[in-house]
């Protein structure tokens, strides 16, 4: 089986390196996982959806040679660094303190859209991703095949076993919404994530320094 001339046991190796890759602690894990233990598997999920999008915006960009270009500029690499490392930093604040402007009469799902365009901006702010497009998939991209389809190809896996993983984790965390109708309960766990949070942005900005 082949997918735009790609060997099927080539695609296994890059859906496996992903995964595990996608797995190992990072800020889209750290902040899903609060978004949905505080906020609902509702939120989370359109959160998902926004990073997906962030993800695919950025590898169509790597597979057009956008993200090569970010990576030997210093100047554009440590503008989009920081930047990541603040939003981080102010989306940490936010669930530390909670959302003082929130009606608890509000229609269901009146902030998804708030949910979906944080993840989008989180991921498009993530020079990480650019480096993932950038030294990891193309080891696995054939040199005599058709690069750019193969790199879209790859990008659509690589967006897809991330989202599934980022869904576990936004279902997983979901169900701690029962055990959080205690508001103190509530506010404790909140912030515990927050904090985690906080410290996952300063570890980001330690391992994309260059």
């Amino acid at each position: 089986m082949n997918l735009f001339g790609i060997p099927s046991e080539t695609l296994l190796a890059f859906a496996a390196t992903t995964a595990l890759i996608e797995m190992t602690p990072g800020p889209n894990m750290a902040w899903l996982a609060i978004v949905a233990a505080t906020e609902g598997r509702r939120p989370g999920y359109a959160a998902v959806a926004g990073v997906a999008l962030g993800l695919a915006l950025v590898g169509i960009a790597a597979a057009f040679g956008l993200a090569a270009v970010i990576s030997t500029s210093p100047f554009l690499y440590q503008t989009l660094r920081w930047g990541g490392v603040v939003y981080l930093l102010w989306l940490a604040w936010q669930g530390w303190r909670g959302d003082q402007s929130r009606d608890g009469f509000a229609p269901p799902g009146s902030g998804l859209a708030l949910y979906f365009r944080r993840g989008l901006i989180t991921n498009l702010l993530n020079p990480k991703a650019a480096v993932f497009y950038i030294a990891v998939l193309p080891g696995f991209v054939t040199p005599e095949g058709l690069v750019l389809s193969e790199t879209l190809a790859l990008s659509l896996i690589y967006v897809a076993v991330a989202s599934v993983i980022h869904a576990t984790i936004v279902t997983a965390a979901g169900a701690a919404r029962r055990w959080l109708d205690d508001p103190v309960r509530e506010q404790m766990l909140r912030r515990t994530l927050s904090a985690l949070l906080a410290l996952v942005a300063l570890w980001f900005a330690w391992k994309t320094r260059s």
